[in-house]
């Protein structure tokens, strides 16, 4: 069949976009992000579907459609109302129109049983919107999701594993982990010739486990030794919670927000039996694990997860504190480094201006996600700058036992790692 991914981006999305088109299914990934990774990518934004409009010049041919789309909480450029009810409610309409009427759709383990944040109103109110409509929908509820790749939780499961203890996030619930290879076969039954229609499926594993447990048996995956547990305090959970949500108003999507503080303490937990009715024998976290030994990269990907913001940070108050001091407090020793080279009066005074300014400029576009890729390869470009003309003005500089032109090198280095980890997915 001709099946539409919403979402062929994401952990779940590009798995089922990859396991279908193995299949022999013709896919079209529509997503967000850009489609030049596949030659069938289609680049949508269900922000902006305000009406079925808006999805009918995307469906042509379409058999059928397997919805994988999904944010964690309002941001600057994510909206829930729209991604998880609004946005999908029109495409369910644009589908009816079309008769299109095969429709799985991905929604929120244990949204039926309670709705303790707007992740998970959306995310039931895109539900309702589905099975109020003629069609032959399928709605999987899956609990946390872990397979070979990673991303939101199951990549902060990674990261924290790497730690050298287990903090303990207090009030959380449990988990039934399900295996992304699980979640991708449900799916591939759905779109089978025949295949049952009008139906809600919990996706979880056959093994309950505390927050904990799960952390200490990918440690044990990544062949690292057993760490003590820590319990983390209440206030600082809130602080870290609350610290997520700053950093995800620049454009971040970081797991540790307070819906996921919402969400976790009920858990993910459900009923097993809905997979095994559909004849798929959910697979237990460690046997998969067992099965699939963690390489050399898994381990690096976990040791860098928690690196990585803690990079982003200090490069950015790096940048903005040069252009502080060198407005401020350095701003004598700047001029006086001028006036060493031959730069005198009011050109020497413009020039560390325009210096700090543009330190200023790509410390805020290092911070802001959208612009961050922009901020790091002009902070690349303007340290070879100074140090090309530090060495014209001031060579004695190369001899400074502090080293200001040799600590150029390194930080250029930390740019390109910096630049290397940028991606998520």
């Amino acid at each position: 069949m001709k099946v539409a991914i919403i979402g062929g981006t994401g952990l779940i999305g590009s798995a089922v976009v990859a396991h279908l088109s193995s299949r022999g299914h013709s896919i079209v990934s529509m997503s967000r992000s850009a489609p030049g990774a596949s030659a069938n990518g289609v680049a949508v934004d269900i922000s902006k579907a305000t009406s079925r409009s808006y999805w009918l010049p995307y469906l042509d041919g379409v058999e059928a459609i397997v919805n994988c789309a999904g944010v964690l909480q309002d941001g600057p450029n994510d909206s829930m109302a729209m991604v998880h009810h609004q946005g999908v409610a029109n495409l369910f309409a644009a589908c009816e129109q079309l008769k299109i009427r095969r429709i799985i759709h991905f929604s929120a383990i244990g949204v039926d049983r309670e709705t303790p944040s707007a992740f998970s109103k959306t995310k039931r109110a895109g539900d309702n919107a589905l099975m109020a409509r003629d069609l032959d929908w399928v709605i999987l509820r899956p609990s946390v999701v872990i397979g070979r790749p990673a991303f939101g939780a199951s990549a902060l499961l990674r990261g924290l594993a790497a730690l050298p203890v287990i903090p303990i996030m207090p009030n959380t619930g449990q988990l039934q982990i399900v295996l992304l290879e699980d979640v991708v076969r449900t799916v591939e039954h759905f779109l089978k010739p025949g295949a049952p229609s009008r139906q809600i499926v919990e996706l979880a594993g056959p093994d309950r486990y505390s927050f904990a447990e799960v952390v200490s048996i990918i440690r044990r995956w990544c062949r690292w030794r057993p760490a003590r547990e820590i319990r983390l305090p209440q206030f600082l959970t809130n602080v870290l919670y609350r610290l997520g949500d700053l950093i995800s108003l620049l454009g971040w999507r970081p797991p540790m927000r307070t819906t996921a503080r919402l969400e976790i303490v009920r858990g993910a937990v459900g009923d097993v039996a809905d997979m095994e009715r559909l004849n798929i024998r959910p697979k237990s976290l460690r046997d998969f694990l067992a099965a699939e030994p963690a390489s050399v990269q898994e381990r690096w990907f976990a040791r860098m997860y928690l690196l990585k913001p803690i990079t982003f940070i200090v490069l950015c108050l790096f940048w903005v504190s040069t252009a502080l001091v060198s407005l401020g407090p350095g701003w004598g020793y700047g001029i006086g480094l001028m006036r060493e080279g031959g730069v005198e009066g009011t050109t020497a005074a413009l020039t560390v201006i325009a210096g700090a300014l543009a330190d200023l400029a790509i410390g805020i576009a290092i911070a802001y996600r959208p612009t961050s890729r922009y901020g790091l390869c002009a902070a690349i470009a303007i340290s070879f700058a100074y140090a090309v003309i530090g060495t014209m003005l001031v060579p004695r500089l190369w001899a400074d036992p502090l080293g200001p032109m040799l600590k150029i090198w390194p930080i250029i280095v930390l740019h390109f790692v910096a630049l290397a980890i940028l991606d998520d997915r």
